[in-house]
């Protein structure tokens, strides 16, 4: 599987966020959460959803499923004009990204196996200290194989220690 390469503009994100680790999933709870309160935001762009990871540097050169990290669900807007109480924003940053179209369940991790194992390792990328996400569009249903979803890993040419 070969990704494309973007850059991605900034983006203005509305949802709720959690701490976590991959032992300590909480990811369907935060969705349960968010999910009734998106009806609530008038200035959406698309109907996406984004499930985004905000890990400490080295997370992945260090990697542990007990190592925490900060998951958010979130949707994204025009602008933060009347963001609901109890409901947070996030600044997305301007980046370059490798996108991976992906199919299948959103349990089965081997997709990203390959790509921190196979594809990271033989490309001119290095992982970017920015947050990594996944869109969901109007395909995505996480417990069908047929569920369709784009994995954006942020990336940089340079090596930084």
């Amino acid at each position: 599987m070969i990704p494309r390469i973007e850059l991605l503009p900034e983006k203005k994100l509305v949802g709720c966020h959690e701490e976590m680790s991959l032992s300590d999933d909480k990811t369907a709870q935060l969705w349960q959460d968010f999910g009734p309160r998106i009806k609530e935001l008038r200035n959406r762009v698309s109907a996406d959803k984004i499930s985004l990871q905000i890990f400490p540097p080295k997370y992945h050169q260090k990697f542990n499923p007990s190592n925490v990290f900060i998951k958010w669900a979130a949707v994204e807007v025009g602008n933060f004009n009347n963001t609901p109480k109890g409901l947070d924003t996030l600044i997305l940053s301007q980046g370059e990204y490798a996108v991976f179209d992906y199919k299948g369940r959103s349990s089965d991790q081997t997709i990203f196996e390959y790509i921190f194992k196979k594809w990271l390792p033989n490309s001119k990328y290095y992982i970017d200290n920015r947050p990594h996400f996944e869109v969901l569009g109007i395909n995505y249903n996480n417990l069908d194989a047929s569920s369709e979803e784009e994995i954006w890993i942020p990336i940089r040419t340079n090596k930084i220690e």
